[in-house]
This record gives structure tokens, C-alpha cells and sequence, in this order.
């Protein structure tokens, strides 16, 4: 058991990999190169489309163990390599990020909240051993790919971005799409309630430019916890920090009054100008669909630093699966567990998952607890449906392996009476364009709803048909004896038979 300091999850501490994610980009890279996780493509690419169309392939053409990261090391018209799928092409390489087997990804999640690791200052660092100023800082000299060749109007820089509040010089990181238009400036998708969008216009509103900075491979971790939807106020450094289990350590910026990771690949510096807007979009949205084009914040670029021989690693997106429903998806369930568990008592809630096709927005959240009463159940699924852009939640026992798609559907099957097991929230939720499903009205978005399905235990049905516990042991012996497939027991029926039943394994 995993004590995280009021509570325990069912995860046994050696499956933790030591609460340490890898701690730099090109370590990450080694580690994948070792577990067949990425290829490296040496024939020159046009950052134009065939990167981005390559990508689309690994995600849609593969299954999902299969997948496999790309560097492409010769992008036409640039110097620097580029990079994509790492950390999100898969379980197994979100996995090999965090250092920890799958059964141990939320337990890691929660470990990293309730305990951070706030970031050092140091004097330099690698990603500034090459630093170009003011003109001399191109964006054409980075391999900025087009994410959806023939629909998207520019480049993307699709990384974190690193913003400060001008009052309280409090950082913020988030991940904000960012349109390039031209060497020297950019359009960036800076949502009206973000963060991001509170800090700059701290500074913007009283007409003076915000400082800003995208941040391309940093410590993974860095990236991951960017990635969480957190609490406001809550530095991403400090979170980062926690699942390293180490400070990250901070660089002040060259141009700019912020401080940025110091083992990142590449540093791009800005300011976010004062009533500068252009339109940006229409960008390929996660949910499968163009985005609708806006008005947003211009910033022009001020500096670029990098290391020697810097890659240039970019998030992929458009239609699901891709990197970001991956990486949000895995990332999330573990942030939400840990709200409902520690910040809203419900102590009662083991384990989450999130579907890994839409991720942390309007997706499917799958919740394993143990009732206190009838209702409980749908309080909490309601809970988190009101307090998460998440759209459907189902909620079950926590004898279900919420992870199995068979164990799951049995759960719908012998638990759920749609007629007396379904809330719908009608209206509670303004998706704006992002949510493909709803109808605009007059031009503007439409409201949305949304639905918790309870396949919980509403009364006694009876044992379950199965051997006891003792019996199923006895027979994994006979089924060693008798010399038939190996195979590992699943995690559902260590959930009915108990633990100890994963000690007579047949090992695979």
C-alpha cells in the first residue's frame, strides 16, 4: 500500500519505479532507443507536411502498443532535428517518462501533488549555450511543423509557455497552441479564462508588453505537469519537481524577467504587445475537427537560445488518438483522483482512468469506489462532472478493472438500469466550438450537457459465479503442472479473488 498522507491506494511500492521520471529530454531518448520506442528517420522531410502526416499514421495506422515516437534528423531548411510522439505515443511511453509500470501512474500523479518540489534558481545552463538577440532570433530557422498540411494557415509551436503575473511574480505554465506569423511574431491561443491569459493581461491592460516564453524539451516532467489541469496558483515547476522527485532547475531568461528550465533543447523569448490582436486559426482541434479561427494576443519574439545541436520536440495533435489525448488522458485521471480523494474527503473513490481519445476534455472519466449509501455513487459522479470539462463519468464498484474493456462492459451490464442509473446535467457546460456535438445558436455556441451512468451495487444479486478464491489457486498450480500457456493474472480477477491469488502467477 502507497500512504500518500491521509489515504492508500492499492499499489504496491516497488511498482512506483522510485517516484522519479526520467530527468532530461535526450536521457528520455536513450531510454525509448533501449525499450524500441522511437525511430530515428534520417531521410530529409518537408516540415511542410510529411512529419505531421507521418505522425497521423503512428497514431491511426498502429496499434496502440506498436506506436513508436519519431526524430526526424534532416528537416529541410533547418539545422535542428525534429521530434514528436516521445512521451505521448503510448501507455508504455508515458510509462518509460514517468518511470513506473501503468498500475502505478495515478499513485505517482497524487505523490507529485500532495508533494512538490519547488524549483532552484542556478546561474546557466545548456539551453541557453546558444544565445541569439532581437533579429538575429528567426523562427524559420527552427522546423516548425504544419500539423494539418492544406487546412492549417501557418506553422504551430504546439510546447509550454511560460508566463508571470506582473503583480505578484507568481509563473505560470500551460500549453497553448501558438501560430506563427512571420520570423519575428506570433498569434497565441490564449483562452479567455486561462491562466496564461490572467498573467499577461496583468501587464497588457495597463499597456505594457507581458513577458512570455515557449519552452521546447524540457524535463519531460516539466511537460507533463503543463499538461494537468491544476488548481490556480499551483506552480507546474513545483509539480514537475514532485514527480521528479528533485528540483527543477531554473534559468533566468536572456531578454525577458522570467525564469525557464535550464536543461531545455530551446528557449524561444517574447512579449505579448499591448492591443495587438490578429486572427488566428483555424487550427486542427483534438476533438477531430478545424477549429474556428479567432481573434488573440500578438507577441513578437525578443530571443532564441538553445543547446549545441538542440532538437526541437513538438506535441502532436488533430484527430484523436494522438499525443495530446494520450498524454492528457493518463495525466488527468491521476489529478482528479487526487481532488476527489484529498481535497474533497472522498475518501471512499480508489482509482480513475480517462479515456485516451478525447483526454482531460469532454471525455469519458471511469470511476471505481466504494458506495457509503445508494446515492453516493451519483453525488460524486456529479461531482465531477460539474467541477471538469469532462463529459461523461461513469461510476462503479471497486471489484471492476476499470482499465479492461470487458470487466467494464460486465459492470454496465449486470449493474446499471438506465432508466433509475442515469443523470443527465442538461446545460452545463459552454464548449464553445471545441465540442463538434452542439448545435450553435444564432452563431454562438450552444449549450452542452452532459450524463453519469452509476453501475454501482444497488442491491444483493447473489455470489458470483465463480470457484472460490482457494480453488482458483489450487488450479493455477494444476495449470502450471499440466504445462499449459503461460499467462499473467489480470488485474480483475486479483480484485475478486484478492491479491495474494497474483503470487501463484504462470509466468508469461
Amino acid at each position: 500500500m502507497l500512504d500518500c498522507g491521509g489515504g492508500a491506494f492499492n499499489t504496491p511500492t516497488s511498482w512506483l519505479g522510485g517516484l522519479m521520471a526520467v530527468a532530461g529530454f535526450r536521457e528520455l531518448i536513450d531510454i525509448l532507443g533501449e525499450r524500441g520506442l522511437v525511430r530515428q528517420i534520417d531521410r530529409p522531410v518537408d516540415g511542410a507536411w510529411e512529419p505531421a502526416c507521418l505522425a497521423k499514421w503512428i497514431f491511426h495506422g498502429l496499434p496502440e502498443d506498436e506506436r513508436i515516437g519519431l526524430i526526424f534528423n534532416k528537416v529541410i531548411g533547418s539545422r535542428f532535428r525534429l521530434a514528436t510522439g516521445l512521451i505521448g505515443a503510448s501507455e508504455r511511453s508515458y510509462c518509460a517518462t514517468l518511470g513506473v509500470v501503468p498500475e502505478a501512474i495515478n499513485a505517482t500523479w497524487v505523490n507529485a501533488l500532495l508533494n512538490p518540489v519547488a524549483p532552484v534558481t542556478v546561474g546557466q545552463g545548456p539551453c541557453q549555450q546558444v544565445v541569439q538577440l532581437g533579429e538575429q532570433a528567426r523562427l524559420s530557422d527552427l522546423p516548425i511543423p504544419v500539423w494539418t498540411p492544406g487546412k492549417d494557415p501557418a506553422p504551430y509551436i504546439t510546447t509550454l509557455v511560460i508566463t508571470r503575473h506582473a503583480e505578484t511574480g507568481e509563473q505560470n505554465t500551460g500549453i497553448y497552441r501558438t501560430q506563427v506569423r512571420d520570423d519575428h511574431s506570433v498569434v497565441i491561443n490564449l483562452n479567455a479564462a486561462g491562466q496564461g491569459t490572467r498573467n499577461t493581461r496583468s501587464y497588457t491592460d495597463h499597456g505594457r508588453p507581458a513577458p512570455i516564453a515557449w519552452v521546447i524539451a524540457p524535463d519531460p516532467a516539466f511537460l507533463l505537469a503543463a499538461s494537468a489541469k491544476l488548481p490556480y496558483g499551483l506552480d507546474e515547476a513545483r509539480v514537475a519537481g514532485g514527480l521528479n522527485g528533485a528540483p527543477i532547475e531554473m534559468v533566468r531568461a536572456r531578454s525577458q524577467d522570467l525564469l525557464v528550465p535550464a536543461s531545455a533543447e530551446i528557449v524561444i523569448e517574447g512579449e505579448v504587445i499591448p492591443g495587438g490582436i490578429e486572427t488566428e486559426g483555424p487550427f486542427g482541434e483534438f476533438a477531430g475537427y478545424m477549429g474556428h479561427p479567432g481573434p488573440r494576443p500578438v507577441a513578437r519574439i525578443t530571443a532564441i537560445t538553445h543547446r549545441h545541436e538542440a532538437i526541437y520536440y513538438a506535441l502532436t495533435s488533430q484527430m484523436p488518438p494522438s499525443e495530446s489525448t494520450v498524454i492528457q488522458g493518463l495525466t488527468n485521471a491521476g489529478v482528479i483522483l487526487k481532488m476527489l480523494k484529498y481535497d474533497l474527503g472522498e475518501t471512499n473513490v480508489t482509482d480513475a482512468v480517462i479515456d485516451r481519445n478525447f483526454g482531460g476534455a469532454m471525455g469519458h472519466i471511469v470511476i471505481a469506489m466504494d458506495p457509503r449509501d445508494a446515492a453516493h455513487s451519483k453525488r460524486v459522479g456529479v461531482l465531477v462532472a460539474t467541477m471538469t470539462a469532462l463529459k461523461r463519468v461513469t461510476v462503479v464498484n471497486s471489484d471492476v478493472d476499470i482499465r479492461s474493456p470487458v470487466s467494464l462492459d460486465w459492470a454496465l451490464n449486470a449493474r446499471y438500469n438506465p432508466a433509475s442509473d442515469t443523470v443527465i446535467l442538461d446545460g452545463a457546460a459552454q464548449y464553445s466550438h471545441m465540442d463538434p456535438s452542439v448545435r450553435p445558436v444564432a452563431g454562438k455556441p450552444g449549450a452542452a450537457s452532459k450524463i453519469i451512468v452509476d453501475a454501482t451495487i444497488k442491491h444483493d444479486a447473489g455470489p458470483l459465479s465463480l470457484p472460490s478464491a482457494e480453488l482458483m489457486g489450487r488450479a493455477l498450480d494444476l495449470w502450471r503442472e499440466l504445462g499449459l500457456p503461460p499467462f499473467d493474472v489480470p488485474k480483475q480477477s486479483r480484485l475478486r479473488f484478492g491479491e495474494d491469488i497474483g503470487k501463484k502467477e504462470v509466468p508469461t
